[in-house]
């Protein structure tokens, strides 16, 4: 499904409330095309939020057997196969204008190298595809031809609407024989807390080359009463097609998205890609003396500096409590200054996890000066600086949904 942007003119994704300025422009009354619309306007409108790095799933790396789809009909034979694209093989569509009204991929995605790559609210894996054709001609196997392409598989989220746009699209760039002349159509289902809005995928031609034949789905959650959770996996099925030939199938299965109506202080449901690990900023410039106490801490080798050593988050309010008497239940009263700990006392890295306590110059504690992936840091730091990093922690949870367990890093700015 192609849904036109022009009726969301730039003031209104400029607003002080993004999704009620997009809800009040979109085009239809019909609640769930209304929210599809919202979903790509703000998609559109916002791309990767600043400072998000794109992450690998690693329990999502390719096997050495990509994906291979042969059919036999008579004299005729099709197979269609995947390999990791490359960007030299992605740059050819990476920078080119879709023809169709999907949202284009990222230009991370053609790194992929078939690997899934993600950031908070966004999924991509790029693929090189081949499709060859054979005919039995008088006993004998001949390739009759092949064309080669790029498949994206591309998935988009918001933290404000309870549905995600799963889009795939194929394009190919050379190609011979029969195999040029085919077709590609396809499908997409789901399974888990989801019910599909709408899917198309009708069947088109792979010429002319060098443009995107696009498949749009679009799913919503069923976790939006209060206090839900829920997770989706899609799968789209593609076929493809050549004159005499017998459909080729192949299906591809796509990422998680999590949907939750269980984030405090967000009045709806919103979706996440839960496996990446976000990024909580501390300005050395606004914060100077948290921001000290967190980079030392991290230099020492403690975790949650980088998103391949996350911390993860913790709503038990007892392994919180635990995490600050156990790191700073002894620290002595200081006019102007408080106790700070690191790994923060709302994750699961804490000392409530074990290990023992570290400190730094000028942090007025008698403690070793260690290192180490264990453990934690206890520093006096200044009052505003620390009463202010709660209020961070708590607005960087709610905008990225950042639920118990998640992963999520942090990092100090200049």
């Amino acid at each position: 499904m192609a849904v036109a942007l022009a009726v969301l003119p730039a003031q209104a994704l400029a607003s002080s409330d993004p999704l009620l300025a997009v809800q009040k422009q979109t085009s239809t009354e019909d609640p769930e095309q209304q929210e599809i619309e919202t979903l790509i306007a703000l998609v559109a409108a916002g791309g990767a939020r600043e400072g998000e790095e794109p992450l690998a799933q690693e329990q999502a790396q390719l096997s050495l057997q990509l994906p291979q789809s042969c059919a036999i009909e008579g004299a005729y034979e099709a197979c269609v196969q995947l390999e990791p694209a490359t960007p030299a093989s992605s740059s050819r569509f990476t920078d080119a204008p879709s023809p169709q009204a999907g949202i284009k991929p990222p230009k991370w995605c053609a790194d992929s190298n078939g690997r899934v790559l993600g950031i908070r609210t966004q999924t991509c894996v790029a693929y090189q595809l081949s499709y060859k054709t054979w005919q039995v001609i008088g006993g004998q196997r001949r390739q009759t031809g092949e064309a080669l392409g790029n498949l994206y598989s591309f998935g988009y989220s918001d933290t404000s609407v309870p549905t995600w746009g799963q889009q795939i699209e194929v394009g190919m760039y050379a190609g011979w024989g029969d195999a040029i002349k085919g077709s590609v159509r396809g499908t997409s289902t789901g399974q888990g807390k989801c019910t599909r809005t709408s899917v198309s995928f009708p069947g088109k031609p792979f010429l002319p080359l060098n443009t995107w034949r696009l498949g749009e789905s679009f799913y919503r959650s069923t976790a939006t009463a209060a206090g839900a959770v829920g997770t989706c996996a899609t799968t789209w099925a593609l076929t493809f097609t050549a004159p005499g030939c017998p459909g080729s199938a192949l299906p591809h299965t796509d990422r998680e998205f999590r949907c939750d109506n269980n984030t405090a202080g967000r009045p709806q449901a919103g979706c996440v890609v839960p496996w990446y690990a976000s990024h909580l900023n501390y300005s050395t410039a606004k914060y100077p003396a948290l921001a000290s106490h967190v980079s030392r801490a991290q230099a020492s080798g403690l975790p949650g500096g980088r998103s391949s050593r996350p911390l993860h988050r913790t709503t038990d309010p007892v392994i919180q409590n635990d995490n600050r008497r156990l790191a700073c239940g002894d620290a002595a009263s200081i006019t102007g200054k408080s106790c700070d700990e690191y790994p923060v006392a709302t994750s699961r890295e804490g000392l409530s996890a074990g290990g023992t306590r570290r400190t730094f110059d000028n942090c007025d504690f008698n403690l070793p000066r260690e290192t180490g992936p264990r453990g934690a840091s206890a520093c006096m730091i200044a009052v505003g600086d620390n009463n202010a990093q709660g209020g961070l922690n708590t607005q960087f949870y709610r905008a990225n949904r950042v639920l118990d367990g998640d992963p999520f890093h942090i990092v100090v700015t200049p």
